[in-house]
């Protein structure tokens, strides 16, 4: 069965839009018909010309930085008139050394990067998305529902978000809901590099977890909020 998602006259806001998973969750939401603020700290290789489309900006900064998110929230709500979904794509992997072997910077490093850009986007945008009813899906990962060797603190910042998302789901009952998502290996250039002799066909693309994305800040699922949703497939 196709499914078709209407998000007409929406805005969303997309952090790490110049990922992988950044820029399918941006490219989905514009091709449901929503208006789209990409943010990322890195500019996007933009070969395809998607964010010079209509109702695309790109908004560059450091979403670790409260003064950044503040101004890139403010200027999306200026520019658009309004803000309704929040994507909370932004975030990073590293690992490889048990706890008592990783630096302080790692840790430091990864908390930023997958949980403060988090925090701080949905701490500026909720605000502006109880005036709309609107919705956050950040994105935890499937590693983060138990401990284990050699990625650690990763795994505890992933856990993190989903701490922070039911919370934010509490806070907001029946005004903003929020939800994330829980991948494990996605489909990936930089994947397919690190891990060449992996079969690649269990992985599961950038492109299906935008559709549960767009699922989560839909009308189809109204009642759910503060869940955490499996999109790891096979993988």
């Amino acid at each position: 069965m196709d499914v078709v998602f209407d998000f007409d006259g929406t805005v969303a806001l997309v952090t790490g839009a110049s990922g992988a998973l950044g820029g399918a969750v941006a490219r989905a939401f514009y091709e449901a018909g929503a208006s789209v603020a990409a943010a990322d700290v890195v500019e996007p290789d933009d070969e395809d010309g998607f964010f010079e489309s209509e109702e695309v900006r790109f908004y560059e900064g450091d979403f670790t930085d409260e003064g950044d998110v503040a101004r890139i929230v403010d200027a999306v709500v200026s520019d658009f008139g309004r803000l309704d979904h929040l994507a909370n794509i932004a975030g990073t992997w590293r690992g490889g050394t048990p706890v008592d072997e990783t630096d302080a910077d790692t840790f430091d490093f990864l908390f930023d990067v997958n949980l403060k850009t988090m925090f701080l986007a949905s701490k500026h945008a909720v605000p502006h998305l109880r005036e709309t009813e609107g919705s956050v899906v950040s994105v935890s990962a499937r590693s983060s529902l138990e401990g284990g060797e050699g990625d650690g603190v990763y795994r505890a910042s992933k856990a993190g978000v989903r701490l922070l998302t039911e919370t934010i789901a509490e806070e907001n009952r029946g005004v903003v809901r929020a939800n994330a998502v829980m991948p494990s290996v996605i489909d990936t250039p930089m994947n397919r590099e690190m891990m060449s002799d992996a079969d690649f066909e269990k992985w599961v693309k950038p492109e299906e977890i935008a559709r549960t994305v767009l699922a989560l800040c839909s009308d189809a699922t109204p009642v759910t909020s503060g869940a955490a949703v499996p999109v790891y497939g096979e993988a």
